[in-house]
């Protein structure tokens, strides 16, 4: 039986949401699966993951094949590398607690840059919004000037045109 790893699609039409899974290669894509994993948002910015690292590591280790897509999300997540990790372990190379230092400082700077990411979004975001509402300010502060432009140009006819007609009723 060839298992693979792979997404499950759920949401509405042009609103996808996935969930990662671990199926048998020759079942449906929304079939019947053996374990979900995690899932995966692609409509957030940045994507938003949510992947059990520890059991996806077992299944790779079991001889799980992840779809390209899998493959990706899972290597954004950490699980090849600890797989990796967990490889030098068995041959000797070095000891499980200093994978796992070597793992923990990997998602630490993974988290450090997602975090930046996110904080320049939101700065970016408050820039945008500000220049938007300085526009609008310039946009009604135009359109005033404008119009009391119009009030005084409208009210200096009304002027003459009484200075006018007031002068041939005193003669």
């Amino acid at each position: 039986m060839a298992v693979k790893i792979r997404l499950q699609r759920h949401g509405r039409k042009g609103r996808p949401f996935y969930h990662v899974v671990v199926a048998d290669s020759r079942v449906k894509r929304d079939g019947k699966v053996i374990e979900r994993l995690g899932s995966y948002n692609p409509i957030t910015n940045p994507a938003t993951i949510e992947l059990d690292v520890d059991k996806a590591v077992e299944w790779l280790q079991k001889g799980a094949q992840p779809t390209n897509t899998a493959r990706t999300i899972l290597s954004h997540q950490g699980a090849l590398l600890k797989k990796h990790l967990l490889g030098g372990v068995a041959k000797g190379a070095f000891d499980e607690a200093e994978a796992e230092k070597r793992f923990t400082a990997w998602v630490e700077e993974k988290e450090g840059k997602i975090n930046a990411k996110k904080e320049n979004l939101t700065k970016a975001q408050e820039e945008e919004r500000k220049a938007k509402l300085e526009a609008e300010r310039k946009i009604a502060e135009a359109r005033l000037a404008e119009a009391a432009a119009e009030e005084t140009e409208a009210e200096e006819p009304q002027t003459e045109e009484e200075a006018t007609e007031e002068t041939p009723s005193e003669e």
